[in-house]
C-alpha cells in the first residue's frame, strides 16, 4: 500500500513560520487530489487546505491568508506553507490523497474523501 511520508513539523514559536512537505510516490500524481488535515489535542481531525489536479485551492476559514498548500508534480511532493503562526496550531498534520481518475477537478477538506494517508508530523506553536 502506498504510504504518503509528511516531515517539517517542529516546534516554534508564535507568529513563526514552518513549511511542511508530504513525499507520495504516487503513479500519476497529478491525478488526485490532495489536502493537509490536522488533529489538535483533545479535538476531532480537520481539513486544513487542499488542492486538485488543476491547482485550484481551498481552505479552512481559519488558516485563510496564512497558510498555502502547493505541490510539485513533477517530485510528487506537496507542501504546506504556514505563516503568522498561533498556539491554535499545534496539531498533528496529516497528508491525504484520492484518486480522481483522468483529472481530479473537485476540492474537498471532508476526511471521508480521502483514502490514502501519511502517519503525521508535529506542528508545536508556543505562546
Amino acid at each position: 500500500q502506498v504510504q504518503l511520508v509528511e516531515s517539517g513539523g517542529e516546534s516554534v514559536q508564535g507568529g513563526g513560520s514552518l513549511r511542511l512537505s508530504c513525499a507520495a510516490p504516487l503513479a500519476r500524481f497529478s491525478r488526485y487530489c490532495m489536502a493537509w488535515f490536522r488533529q489538535g489535542p483533545d479535538k476531532e481531525r480537520e481539513g486544513v487546505a487542499g488542492i486538485n489536479s488543476d491547482g485550484k485551492t481551498t481552505y479552512a476559514n481559519s488558516v485563510k491568508g496564512r497558510f498555502t498548500i502547493s505541490k510539485d508534480n513533477a517530485k510528487e511532493i506537496l507542501f504546506l506553507e504556514m505563516n503568522s503562526l498561533e498556539p491554535e496550531d499545534t496539531a498533528m498534520y496529516y497528508c491525504a490523497a484520492e484518486y480522481g481518475g483522468s483529472w481530479c477537478s473537485w476540492n474537498s477538506l471532508e476526511e471521508h474523501d480521502y483514502n490514502i494517508w501519511g502517519r503525521g508530523t508535529q506542528v508545536t506553536v508556543s505562546s
